[in-house]
């Protein structure tokens, strides 16, 4: 028993990349692919490190470090987005960038994953200090980069105007107009309407589907939503328009709870632009309480490594459907799934995202714009088709969702690695 304990303690230990790379090896065995395969796949093709210096508003120069890495361009060239954070690493990055490998198979789309990261903290800096930073990067990343190569979007603490930035930058040193470089950008710019929200909708229509599986009404259904952010307050709304009653909702410094169901349109009257609202209130749950309360639908919108061995035997939801990337370690995965509470991975539940930012760079390169509804219609078929082919193929091998998800994620970029004669 002590073994088995301290195996799955190592396991709970092990870093994002370490523990996606574990998940891509089973589901190339499982998909009959050789050892060369997994070599090639379990880690980025490239992988760029950048300094940069920036004119701080004191007259100061501080140097920022950056990173842009790039999975797999045998399907198409790559695509992901780049965050400004205090605790953005090097093997995070890498992870985040297979992550959005698998998420492109997953929706078929012709991408291979990429993704950038800022060690900075965006909260104590200025406007104009962002905008030479997000500028500064650009310039550092331009020869990796571009419509045809590996095109960013918005991620944790960047938003439709440092996209603004960052494709100006791109379109000075190129010396023409290129919205298609990046996605996530102002309407006016080359955005993509249903952008915003897209992450959200996304997560609504698997809730949606996971829901019929596990016959569920949403309904009056109780949802509990740990992340008032972007993801998370879009989706508050979104399932509190469709019925259901949210009863808990947190942000980084705790959370609220009524079992009567949250006055959602309130709270999302008063939070901040980080997405925090709890301060306002005297009356709060810690982050881990929101976690294991009663409800049919959790979802983890927030960060990193939130349900693990030590409080998935809580959990009492009846579907955990991850909004954020990585909230539930492997050992919890397998505790959940043994429980049957129907988990739906984050490389399937947060797809909505890449999606449309598919769909804004299509738009960028025809110079044909959608309506709204034209983009949801979109995003709702190839959702609902990805839904139900991760969840067959669980039924039928009769594995957890995660590792469905990531042997349909894999499958193209190995196919395409093969047919162009790499391995």
């Amino acid at each position: 028993m002590s073994n088995q304990s301290n195996s799955s303690q190592h396991e709970e230990n092990l870093n994002v990349l370490t523990q996606t790379q574990l998940v891509i090896r089973d589901a190339l065995t499982k998909l009959g692919y050789g050892d060369e395969m997994y070599e090639l796949l379990k880690e980025p093709l490239r992988v760029l490190t950048v300094r940069i210096p920036v004119r701080m508003d004191d007259g100061t120069t501080k140097v920022f470090t950056g990173y842009r890495a790039q999975h797999n361009d045998a399907v198409g060239p790559t695509k992901g987005g780049i965050r400004f954070h205090p605790n953005v690493t090097e093997d995070e990055v890498k992870a985040l960038a297979i992550w959005m490998s698998l998420k492109c198979g997953i929706a078929q789309l012709p991408y291979g994953g990429g993704k950038g990261g800022i060690i900075c903290d965006p909260r104590e800096m200025s406007f104009r200090e962002l905008e030479r930073l997000s500028r500064g990067y650009v310039r550092a990343i331009s020869q990796l980069v571009g419509p045809a190569k590996d095109i960013p979007a918005p991620d944790v603490f960047t938003n439709s105007q440092i996209m603004a930035w960052m494709m100006d930058e791109y379109s000075r040193i190129r010396e023409y107009d290129s919205p298609g470089f990046i996605t996530g950008k102002p309407i006016v710019l080359g955005g993509s309407l249903g952008r915003d929200s897209a992450t959200a909708r996304g997560v609504t229509i698997v809730i949606q589907e996971a829901s019929k599986v596990k016959g569920i009404d949403l309904k009056d259904a109780r949802v509990v939503i740990q992340g008032f952010g972007n993801a998370g307050g879009y989706l508050a709304k979104f399932m509190h328009d469709a019925g259901a009653k949210v009863v808990g909702i947190s942000d980084a410094y705790g959370g609220l709870y009524d079992p009567e169901g949250l006055d959602i349109d309130y709270l999302l009257d008063r939070r901040d632009s980080f997405g925090t609202v709890t301060k306002l209130f005297k009356q709060t749950i810690s982050n881990q309480e929101l976690l294991e309360l009663e409800c049919d639908i959790l979802v983890p919108a927030a960060i990193e490594n939130q349900i693990t061995s030590k409080n998935a035997h809580q959990i009492k939801a009846k579907i955990v459907v991850e909004a954020a990337n990585g909230p539930t370690t492997l050992e919890a995965t397998k505790i959940l799934t043994e429980r049957g509470i129907l988990l739906v991975p984050d490389v399937l539940g947060n797809a909505g995202g890449v999606i449309v930012s598919y769909f804004e760079w299509v738009q960028n390169n025809e110079g044909l714009y959608w309506s709204e509804e034209e983009v949801d219609r979109r995003l709702k078929e190839i959702l609902i088709k990805a839904f139900h082919t991760v969840n067959d193929t669980a039924q039928v091998r009769k594995i957890d969702m995660r590792l469905a998800a990531y042997m349909v994620g894999v499958r193209r970029m190995a196919e395409a690695v093969q047919l162009r004669g790499w391995i």
